[in-house]
């Protein structure tokens, strides 16, 4: 089966930088979008970044553009995230996921839209 397993995450000072993978198993991780998403306690999930499945498009949410970058091996089945300048507000458990698209140029920033998800690993950035 389809297995999503992140992992980098940690406690960082602000400012501070993290570097999160994400490794697939069980798919042709080329015929998939790769997203990051992200839920704070108390709040829905919601988009980070999406690369899709060839690196033609990258989108970042507004919050994190400039800071954060995503990038993809495809040899080695695998999404990261680069993290930096880190604030506090990235707090969050971050979630990779997988959204199987039909072109080079598919991609979502809804999480409806994707097909597998990892477990989380959690981010935390102190003051």
């Amino acid at each position: 089966q389809v297995q999503l397993v992140e992992s980098g995450g940690g406690l960082v000072q602000a400012g501070g930088s993290l570097r999160l993978s994400c490794a697939v198993s069980g798919a042709t991780f080329s015929r998939y979008a790769m997203g990051w998403f992200r839920q704070a306690p108390g709040k829905t999930r919601e988009f980070v970044a999406v690369i899709s499945r060839s690196d033609d498009i990258i989108y970042y949410a507004v919050s994190v553009k400039g800071r954060f970058t995503i990038s993809r091996d495809n040899a080695k089945n695998t999404v990261y995230l680069q993290m930096n300048s880190l604030k506090p507000e990235d707090t969050a458990v971050y979630y990779c996921a997988a959204d199987f698209v039909a072109t080079n140029y598919g991609y979502s920033q809804s999480p409806g839209s994707y097909d597998y998800w990892g477990q989380g690993t959690q981010v935390t950035v102190s003051s």
